[in-house]
């Protein structure tokens, strides 16, 4: 019998080919080989990189018996994903590979940054010996801020704990009781970045969290501030840094990653307070081996069939057809019941109801824990690490079946309590021949919405000339109002209002309509394809 080809692109730690095991024709190019990759991929039926092989549509076009892509490491940047999934094609990488060698970096530019560690050693090799001019200062009894207390944020309170400092946080989605057993205490951000002596940075990318550092950020921090950012380029404003470290607002900074990589030209290079590595979180020796083994064993998963955690999109694998529907739709559902959530989750319910109860509906709770954490965390968050990140956080999470679904054949339902007491829920179907995406159920509220781009959804005393105050905003503002559906349970009491609409609305603009109508609640979701 023929093995099926695994094609190694990049070098890998002999590890990885020792997790591939002996049931697989191994064979090596150099990816970044054009025609050389194009030849081999030709009859592969898996091939694995890192960052510096292509595979694009053109690629994956080349290797009709191709079956998955595994990226040894975290980044997806060098794979298209929607050329991928059209072509049914699995895309794996390694998400939990570098937390640890994230975390330690973290640490060393706090240490690098705090001592004068790469000056004085520039310095020391250049023939000089000033050591006054290198005087820092101790991490001991100061105050530390950790910016995100997921997987890497947590890692770095636990070994910031042996510096007898006092640690503080901001994580809006992280409980109490958690923050408690990690020794850290929860503040709002503007709190925390006015008390800190470092703060250090581990939160996701997005367009809720680009620039949330800024010059407004850092006219509340000490004179003494020292701030490292080791997770994503942009979180902190670079033009705000640059003149915050030029004028000596802050005493200095660490800073691992850019807006622009690599940053040629930029200004913060000039700079004498600031220590700068090349996106180094992910390199290092164990961090490489871990992103390796990891791929191989999702390989050795895709090639026999079965599904596989760490796939980034659902291609495959041991799904039932009748099930496969509803991935997308539950993790839809679990960007809106974030996007309604207000605080930290203590518990999560995924309820299915219907016909999909005769049918393994596991891959369900994974899909939504993936849509509610998506937007959320530092981590790529996948199939196999979104239980993880709900563990972390003493978020409990049931998967609840029930056959009976008296208005539609099937429902998915997510239902979370939050800290405060305060009850969440969003149901969802599939609908028609054309099985559309809809919303059916907010927080008790019926509802027949299609999913899109961008709702707004608000809660308000159900009164005459609501609906004209809110659409004369809208439209003063130049944003269209495609869909509109008014639910509520009973004359003169509460009203709930989902509105579709073209693009997103500023957030000056929703609080003037949450002023003006007084709303009881009142967020704007945006709804995205996650890879």
């Amino acid at each position: 019998m023929t093995k099926p080809i695994v094609l190694i692109a990049e070098e890998l730690s002999p590890a990885t080919v020792d997790a591939l095991g002996p049931d697989f024709d191994i064979r090596n190019v150099d990816g970044t080989d054009r025609p050389a990759l194009l030849a081999a991929l030709a009859d592969a039926s898996a091939v694995l990189v890192r960052s510096a092989t292509r595979i694009d549509q053109e690629a994956i076009a080349a290797a009709p018996s191709l079956k998955v892509v595994a990226r040894a490491g975290v980044g997806l940047d060098n794979v298209d994903i929607p050329a991928a999934t059209a072509a049914g094609v699995m895309v794996v990488n390694a998400p939990t590979s570098n937390v640890v060698s994230a975390a330690e970096l973290a640490i060393g530019h706090l240490l690098a940054v705090a001592r004068h560690i790469p000056d004085a050693n520039a310095s020391l090799k250049a023939g000089e010996w000033k050591r006054s001019r290198y005087t820092g200062v101790e991490l001991y009894e100061k105050t530390i801020g950790i910016v995100g207390l997921g997987r890497i944020g947590t890692l770095v309170a636990q070994r910031l704990a042996g510096f007898g400092a006092t640690l503080v946080a901001y994580d809006p989605y992280v409980t109490p009781t958690r923050a408690q057993q990690l020794g850290v205490q929860m503040l709002p951000l503007d709190e925390l970045v006015a008390t800190s002596d470092f703060i250090t940075i581990h939160i996701p990318k997005t367009p809720e969290t680009t620039g949330l550092i800024d010059a407004e950020m850092f006219a509340k921090a000490k004179p003494e501030l020292r701030i490292v950012n080791a997770s994503r380029g942009g979180i902190i404003d670079e033009d705000a840094l640059y003149e915050a470290l030029a004028a000596k607002r802050i005493a200095g900074a660490g800073i691992d990653v850019f807006v622009k990589e690599p940053p040629t030209g930029s200004p913060l290079l000039g700079l004498d307070n600031i220590v700068v590595t090349p996106h180094l979180g992910a390199s290092t020796d164990e961090a490489q081996e871990k992103a390796g083994i990891s791929v191989a064993k999702s390989v050795r998963l895709a090639l026999s069939g079965e599904l596989v955690p760490d796939a980034v999109n659902v291609a495959g694998g041991v799904i039932d057809p009748y099930v496969r529907p509803g991935i997308p739709l539950i993790e839809k559902l679990g960007q809106i019941f974030s996007g309604l959530a207000d605080g930290a989750l203590t518990s999560v319910d995924i309820e299915v109801r219907g016909e999909l109860v005769n049918y393994d509906v596991s891959v369900l709770k994974l899909a939504a824990l993936k849509g509610i954490f998506a937007g959320v965390v530092s981590e790529n968050v996948s199939y196999v690490n979104a239980p993880l990140l709900a563990e972390q956080r003493g978020v409990q999470v049931r998967l609840l079946t029930d056959s009976v679904s008296e208005e539609y054949r099937n429902v998915l339902t997510i239902r979370g309590s939050i800290a405060d007491g305060t009850q969440v829920s969003v149901s969802g179907t599939l609908t028609g021949t054309k099985q559309i995406e809809k919303i059916v159920e907010i927080n008790g509220y019926d509802v027949e919405v299609p999913i899109a781009d961008h709702h707004v959804v608000f809660t308000y005393d159900d009164r005459p000339g609501i609906v004209a105050v809110y659409g004369q905003k809208f439209g003063e503002a130049g944003i269209n109002i495609a869909g509109m559906q008014i639910a509520r349970r009973g004359r003169g009491g509460k009203a709930l209002s989902v509105l579709t609409i073209d693009g997103s609305a500023p957030d000056d603009l929703l609080e003037e309509i949450r002023s003006a109508i007084d709303a009881d609640l009142l967020r704007e979701i945006d709804v995205v394809e996650l890879a």
